[in-house]
């Protein structure tokens, strides 16, 4: 086994009660002598960076956990920061969330989103040199994103439909029944005058009609002003089902008089839309036809009178995020993940072969550019380094710190390495090893192995001390090494393996983690007798999966899985996800269906469970645990099923975090150590 212990690095991360745990988050005055998921709930969520023109001063937003007898949520406020790191101070307070800000052209003002005029976020303007917020709008909608226009008249922003007075008005006297897919409430385009001289909550006016759902899926920004600020370009859709991703298509909307014109409509699907720094180009995302869900994808650039289209040279990874135009408006700068490490390229429009424009060890997420085009703004991490945001030069890459935010106290961490090693057929595979704190060569320890979701998930170098259910930091810290495997399927390491387990969930994914963990038994690091598993969504999957066909592992942590394909393809909101990858509905291959669904291989599985699942959750609906859970209780293994209220597919609120992070850690101290 090949073994690349990988340089400093910087990344972002984002992912998230027991009573006496929520209690220490409170008294920090006694400083722990080891990492506790009470220390990781600590670690602040920062992000949504927006530069001023020129790059000389940035807006983001921290978001840190606020939790009492009453309150358990993260309470997110923008910061603002010189791009050298000074005169850094929080712009905005209060009760409720302040996110997404965004400079006016002129420098004077950050617009951001909040709901601290209600249930739903608005948008609100403040001047950076003081005062108090500015109310912009009142709609019932909730707003989703937004984009102020380059002369800063105007913005434009994306909201689903809200409830009209007759729905209202049903709801309160109990007559409403509703008709699944009737009625979609859509996502739609709107502008709002920004003029100073207006008055503070301004009328809006819709620019999308009928039947168009706009932003794509999820609804993100998805569309951009041309640099005269007449027109908006726009990805859409015919409704808002998650499934229909694969429709998406560009129009471009006359911001004066709402008149709307097809851009690019093909069988691809058509997103991330930005106009060239004259307007007389759109650079765009477009996937291979027909669009599968292990998506690969390459730029493509169109005159904006839709004439010229023509595509790029294809990334490594075919999976591209388009970030801007380059300075000299000849390139497109994108992200994407290389292996471990999320890097910015540069896409030449002339059809030559992409470019690095970071280093592959530095790890650089959300990177956004300054409206210049010359300054890169991105929040960095590394294992032992929770997030922060820096900014750099887009063309010569030496970053800044901006933010300080982090306020942890300093904890061992263990070490972390790149590992790879040759699956059963010699494909190669990768993953990272954290080693115990203090640990000593030729020690053998207990091994705890995590498999990411997706399928076309992937590991990169983020904090161990990140959000999430599994508490890296302190497995780490408790004695146990972990492995987080890339197997096949994710993505990375090109479309070719990213799409290597097309129709074979549980085949050569599961042998690239076995032949993980006995690389690391013959390097004589894994105890072979403490192995635990564990895994979210996918990984929720691949964990319910392994413990059907062997014995090896002493435990097993099993969250949000997906254990049954057919009654998951039936009851989620993306009925198509499955048949994709399994090559076909289960009414045309059924005993395939079968034979890749770990419920249906449970009979003699006995590896103590743990199940955690929201009940929110529409993307792997909770049936799902259930059906697990009844066939290892009724087998009489030890199994022990966790319902958290009100939670989607991923925990947010951080007591419910707390809870799932203290339980996963107790299941393993106790069966695997």
């Amino acid at each position: 086994m090949m073994i690349a212990r990988y340089r400093n690095s910087v990344r972002l991360s984002l992912a998230v009660g027991l009573l006496a745990a929520v209690t220490a988050l409170s008294h920090s005055d006694d400083e722990p002598a080891a990492w506790t998921p009470a220390q990781i709930l600590k670690t602040k969520v920062v992000g949504e960076i927006s530069l001023s023109a020129g790059g000389k001063r940035v807006a983001f937003s921290v978001a840190s956990s606020h939790l009492d007898e009453d309150r358990s949520e993260w309470i997110s406020q923008i910061h603002v920061a010189d791009a050298d790191g000074g005169n850094s101070f929080q712009l905005t307070r209060g009760e409720k969330s302040a996110s997404a800000p965004e400079w006016s052209p002129d420098g004077e003002w950050v617009a951001f989103l909040s709901p601290r005029s209600g249930a739903k976020a608005n948008l609100w303007r403040i001047r950076v040199n003081g005062g108090e917020a500015e109310q912009l709008t009142d709609e019932k909608g909730g707003i989703l994103s937004f984009q102020w226009a380059p002369d800063g008249r105007s913005i434009a922003f994306l909201m689903p439909d809200p409830k009209t007075e007759v729905e209202e008005r049903a709801e309160r006297e109990r007559q409403d029944a509703l008709v699944v897919d009737e009625n979609p409430k859509r996502a739609r385009l709107y502008v709002v005058e920004a003029a100073q001289e207006a008055k503070p909550v301004r009328p809006v006016r819709r620019l999308t009609p009928g039947e168009m759902h706009c932003g794509g899926q999820p609804p993100g920004r998805n569309y951009d002003w041309s640099p005269d600020s007449s027109r908006i370009v726009f990805t859409h859709q015919p409704t808002p089902r998650v499934d229909e991703w694969q429709k998406t298509d560009l129009s471009i909307v006359e911001a004066a008089s709402g008149k709307i014109t097809p851009l690019v409509a093909t069988e691809a699907a058509e997103t991330q839309p930005i106009f060239s720094p004259d307007g007389q180009h759109i650079a765009f995302s477009c996937s291979e036809t027909p669009p599968r869900w292990a998506a690969a994808s390459q730029v493509k650039v169109i005159g904006s009178d839709g004439t010229g289209l023509r595509a790029l040279s294809v990334t490594f990874d075919r999976k591209p995020s388009l970030i801007g135009w380059n300075s000299a408006a000849n390139g497109i700068l994108v992200g994407e993940v290389f292996h471990t490490v999320n890097r910015v390229w540069e896409i030449p429009t002339d059809g030559s072969a992409p470019r690095p424009m970071t280093p592959d060890d530095v790890m650089v997420s959300q990177p956004v550019l300054d409206p210049s085009r010359t300054v890169l703004g991105f929040v960095g991490e590394a294992t032992d380094r929770p997030p922060e945001v820096f900014t750099a030069l887009a063309v010569s890459f030496q970053p800044k710190p901006v933010s300080h935010v982090q306020k942890l106290p300093s904890l061992p961490w263990g070490a972390s390495e790149v590992v790879r090693w040759k699956s059963t057929d010699g494909l190669e595979v990768e993953g990272l090893l954290t080693l115990p704190v203090g640990y000593k060569a030729g020690a053998k320890v207990p091994l705890l192995v995590v498999i990411h979701g997706g399928p076309a998930g992937v590991f990169v170098q983020t904090c161990l001390a990140s959000r999430g259910p599994y508490p890296l930091a302190v497995f780490a810290a408790r004695g146990f090494a972990i492995l987080r495997c890339n197997v096949r399927g994710s993505s990375g390491y090109g479309k070719e393996f990213r799409f290597a387990n097309q129709s074979d969930w549980g085949g050569g994914d599961y042998r690239d983690i076995q032949t993980g963990i006995d690389a690391l038994i013959e390097r004589g690091i894994a105890d072979p007798n403490r192995l635990g598993v564990m895994g979210w969504s996918y990984g929720g999957f691949m964990t319910s999966w392994t413990i059907t066909q062997t014995k090896r592992f002493k435990a097993a942590s099993v969250g949000a899985a997906v254990t049954n394909l057919v009654s998951f393809t039936g009851t989620a909101d993306i009925s198509g996800f499955i048949p994709d990858y399994m090559g076909g509905d289960f009414w045309d291959e059924p005993q395939r269906w079968r034979d890749h669904s770990p419920v249906m291989q449970v009979k003699g599985v006995s590896t103590p469970t743990l199940i955690q699942h929201g009940d929110k959750d529409l993307r792997v609906p909770i049936g799902q645990g259930y059906e697990f859970y009844n066939a290892l209780r009724r087998q009489n293994v030890p199994v022990k099923m966790v319902v958290y209220p009100r939670q989607p597919h991923a925990i947010q609120e951080p007591k419910l975090l707390l809870d799932a992070m203290e339980r996963n850690l107790e299941w393993f101290e106790h069966w695997v150590r």
